[in-house]
């Protein structure tokens, strides 16, 4: 039988009735011919609930235990989805990530899947079994403890499940209907997309799109895996929700496919350091070591051998970067004035696999907020994609010009 896998969020099974609505949503497609791989997020809010228990027992926890905890939200949801099946007559049955096994590193609250062996859950739909409904977001140690993905490891889960079985297709149901053009939150005119680029939508998920999390498309693109994304809460046809797929599958597509923002970034520049070869990587060493997800960097012209660093950062990242900066001058391995952070930036971006073959996308960008009275603090590119860090406040006016200027809200 083919193998279909099926991912559901924490909104798409918070509470029973949710549950049983999702799992009509399996009945079609064993009803189809499927045998189908469930994956489960733990309920809305529920993991939240576990981590805030966790941190009040134990603030410097163990995270061996604190995965022990984290995880048991999604065998809940695992095992009431198995009992809701059965009552409509549907061989299902739970697994828990060891009992598939999901193997991962020993990275605890951050493990890396490092296989899926199928024989268990084959031979159980070989013995007529026709649902697994999987724990999302755990797996298991090579010292045989429970691990945890991170969160929003249940896509990532998903997916490395439908690479591991060879499915032909993953869905991700959430509470939204697919990938639009931006959020449709702040911009009226978003439009949803009937496909999207792995590059693209990678480019998006790791701008600040929460449609789907960056290690599950990054997968996705390495397996070729073809996922959709799609809402459990509409009616579903076939042209539902919006396919990930390979750049060639898609036969037309607009220079710009879609605007991403991101409302927490810092941004924080090193006051005069000497501008001589080494000092890039004295200070970019000691952020990396100190656990910093640098993104736009940008240095100063040199005035009389002295210059000035800028990055950005996720605002939650500034104390680290704080404390790695301090270290490093403290250590005599460099010498600055000061360090100053603002705090009141976005990141803007524009992103398109379109850019590749057409030229002054970046000119375009830069006029449509210069016309709005915008200044841009800091520019970064890549092959598909133009980022730029702005004052915050001008966030929404900068999606919505950018939207309307590219004509998002049209198809190519």
């Amino acid at each position: 039988m083919p193998t279909l896998v099926m991912k559901f969020g924490g909104t798409s099974v918070a509470n029973l009735d949710r549950i049983r609505r999702a799992a009509k949503r399996v009945g079609v497609e064993v009803a189809k011919g499927y045998d189908v791989i469930v994956i489960v997020s733990a309920m809305a809010g529920k993991t939240n609930e576990l981590v805030g228990w966790v941190n009040e027992t134990s603030p410097l926890f163990d995270a061996r235990e604190y995965d022990a905890v984290v995880s048991s939200g999604e065998n809940v949801t695992a095992g009431l989805m198995a009992l809701t099946l059965q009552e409509m007559d549907i061989p299902a049955r739970s697994w828990q990530g060891w009992q598939v096994p999901l193997l991962t590193n020993s990275a605890h609250s951050q493990a890396r899947i490092e296989d899926i062996p199928p024989h268990n859950i084959n031979q159980k739909f070989a013995e007529g079994m026709k649902v697994a409904v999987v724990a999302g977001f755990q797996g298991v140690s090579p010292e045989g403890r429970i691990t945890t993905l991170g969160r929003g490891g249940s896509d990532t889960t998903a997916v490395a499940f439908a690479a591991a079985f060879g499915a032909e297709r993953c869905d991700i149901y959430t509470d939204v209907d697919g990938v639009y053009t931006t959020d449709p939150r702040i911009c009226s005119k978003a439009r949803k997309l009937e496909k999207i680029s792995f590059e693209e939508m990678l480019e998006l998920a790791s701008l600040g799109a929460k449609v789907l999390q960056t290690r599950s498309v990054e997968l996705a693109m390495r397996y070729k895996v073809k996922l959709r994304v799609l809402s459990s809460f509409e009616e579903q046809t076939d042209e539902a929700g919006t396919l990930v797929v390979d750049e060639e599958e898609i036969m037309e597509s607009n220079v710009v496919s879609g605007v991403a923002y991101s409302r927490d970034e810092a941004k924080m520049t090193v006051v005069s350091v000497q501008d001589r070869p080494g000092v890039a990587a004295t200070i970019f060493t000691a952020l990396s070591d100190g656990g910093v997800n640098v993104d736009m960097i940008v240095q100063n012209v040199s005035e009389e051998g002295i210059t000035d660093m800028t990055f950005s950062c996720p605002t939650d990242q500034v104390a680290r970067a704080e404390k790695a900066m301090n270290a490093v001058r403290d250590a005599g391995h460099l010498e600055f004035e000061s360090l100053i952070v603002d705090y009141d930036v976005c990141k803007v971006s524009v992103v398109g696999i379109g850019m590749r073959s057409q030229s002054g996308v970046a000119a375009k960008m830069f006029k449509i907020l210069s016309d709005e009275g915008i200044n841009i603090k800091v520019i970064t590119t890549s092959e598909i994609k133009i980022s730029v860090l702005i004052d915050r406040k001008y966030m929404e006016l900068a999606v919505q010009a950018l939207h309307d200027a590219f004509e998002l809200d049209k198809a190519a």
